[in-house]
């Protein structure tokens, strides 16, 4: 199954087992209702596969209770030792609960990796951590924030869209050769999810949002990312990745509406 078609069917999951915030049901009653999501979106996800714990080979950490819902910042922290092959970032409660999935390339360096995303109610959020040799490993943590996923992306839609698939880059450490480095990569891009109303017209926006992320470097894959509606406004991606010299990385964003940006960096730039 692919990923377009495991979000299509894990958003009916959750549409089908919705989480009633403001119920009268205990804690008992929710901590069951998010264990029996999660149960049917792993099905949805990783039809016929583990998940072990994490074990230390993953780390997840979010808010635990986010100042902004609709700009959660989300750490994952893969120093266990074990080579990474990829990442999925699971928001169990969202409506498209399958947040991103990184595969990384040779030339990144996939031990630590934040981004931000929105968060539609209190949920468990999982990242899932897929080693070379085709292991998952599972972290979990729980957020509370609500509201995230109709939070409006700016005054008004022109505005939002303004300087759409600008892009900054910028090194977060000293440049050396061979050496692993950090960036943070940052796209001017709305991310209509279909649930935000302008506040001018009163309308529900038309989702028009990023499908797919490609870094390269000198033409090696760093990371390609899968994303949908879960991520912010205006995402912020900070990765790390290995340059054996001096070079250019390539960013290439395709979103929703089949549009295409791509933009070059210098490394390291003056």
């Amino acid at each position: 199954m692919g990923v377009k078609q495991c979000l299509l069917l894990a958003a009916a999951i959750v549409c089908v087992a919705p989480l009633g915030a403001g119920s009268a049901a205990g804690a008992d009653d929710d901590d069951a209702v998010r264990a029996s999501r999660w149960k049917d979106l792993q099905q949805a996800l990783f039809p016929g596969r583990h998940l072990q714990q994490a074990q230390g080979v993953i780390r997840l950490d979010a808010p635990a209770r986010a100042l902004d819902a609709a700009l959660v910042p989300v750490s994952l922290d893969m120093t266990g030792g074990k080579p990474i092959k990829g990442v999925y970032l699971v928001i169990d409660a969202n409506p498209s609960p399958l947040a991103a999935h990184f595969v990384f390339g040779p030339q990144a360096d996939p031990r630590s990796l934040k981004l931000r995303v929105r968060v539609d109610q209190y949920t468990n959020m999982h990242a899932v951590a897929e080693t070379e040799d085709g292991q998952l490993y599972v972290a979990t943590r729980f957020v509370k924030a609500a509201g995230g996923c109709s939070a409006p992306a700016g005054p008004d839609d022109a505005a939002a869209l303004r300087d759409v698939g600008r892009m900054k880059l910028h090194l977060l450490g000293e440049f050396a050769t061979g050496k692993p480095v950090q960036a943070q990569l940052m796209v001017r891009h709305p991310n209509f999810n279909g649930m935000q109303m302008d506040q001018i017209t009163r309308y529900y926006t038309r989702a028009r949002f990023i499908r797919t992320i490609d870094a390269t470097y000198e033409g090696r894959a760093i990371f390609h990312l899968d994303s949908d509606i879960s991520l912010s406004t205006d995402p912020v991606i900070t990765f790390g990745f290995v340059p054996q010299a001096k070079g250019r990385m390539q960013v290439v964003v395709r979103d929703s509406d089949n549009a295409t940006f791509d933009h070059s960096f210098d490394i390291p730039g003056s």
